[in-house]
């Protein structure tokens, strides 16, 4: 009987067939999250881009007229907590290798409360603005930034809060002592898509490092 029924439903996969399939999808996972940093950095250029050229070209005196300047302190202060966000996402997914899930957890999710208050911050900022969207070239750029900015912590807070979501949900089917550090095939791609998560605020943090520069300093 069992011999028909492995005939009806086709021919069983080995392990190691298991095994090339789970690290070929591990693999996207790696790659995926390196594509989407690339192409986000594309998106970044081009404010970079822009900025620069509209700086140094300054038609008519219009670059940034009348000293405008947007509100630094909150400027600084999204800019803190980007980075913050950064380094608990990347402390959370080092100390998840060393097989302390609670550290995990609780780096996680601070990192999406001080994520969330980031966002807060950034929005609140627009609305304290001394001039128009269009009043100048810098004017202008800053808004692409702000935009870009709130983009960037609204996808990486989204994606730091689905990977704690996901751990929690894994313990659920999993069951067991430290369900994340199984060797289930589950586990591995969630600890693929936190290393992609973790990465991407590190990219997020250097960027943001320049663009604050740029716009606060420069």
């Amino acid at each position: 009987m069992a011999d028909t029924y492995n005939k009806l439903t086709g021919p069983r996969e080995s392990p190691e067939e298991r095994e090339f399939e789970l690290r070929a999808q591990i693999g996207s996972i790696w790659s995926g999250g390196r594509l989407f940093i690339g192409m986000y950095t594309f998106l970044i250029a081009s404010l970079v881009f822009s900025y620069f050229y509209l700086r140094s070209s300054n038609n008519g005196m219009l670059w940034r007229p009348h000293g405008q300047h947007a509100p630094i302190a909150y400027g600084v202060a999204v800019y803190l907590f980007t980075v913050a966000t950064a380094l608990l996402a990347n402390v959370g997914q080092r100390r998840l290798r060393k097989g302390d899930v609670t550290d995990f957890q609780v780096a996680g999710w601070t990192g999406v409360l001080s994520g969330v208050v980031g966002l807060i911050v950034q929005c609140w900022q627009l609305t304290k603005l001394g001039f128009f969207p269009g009043a100048s070239g810098y004017t202008s750029t800053f808004i692409g930034f702000a935009v870009i900015n709130i983009m960037s912590l609204v996808i990486g807070t989204y994606w730091l809060e689905t990977t704690l979501a996901r751990s929690l949900r894994m313990r659920r089917e999993l069951g067991g002592d430290k369900p994340e550090l199984s060797t289930a095939p589950t586990a591995r791609q969630f600890r693929a898509g936190v290393a992609s998560m973790a990465y991407f605020w590190g990219f997020l943090a250097v960027s943001g490092t320049l663009l604050s520069a740029m716009f606060y300093v420069m």
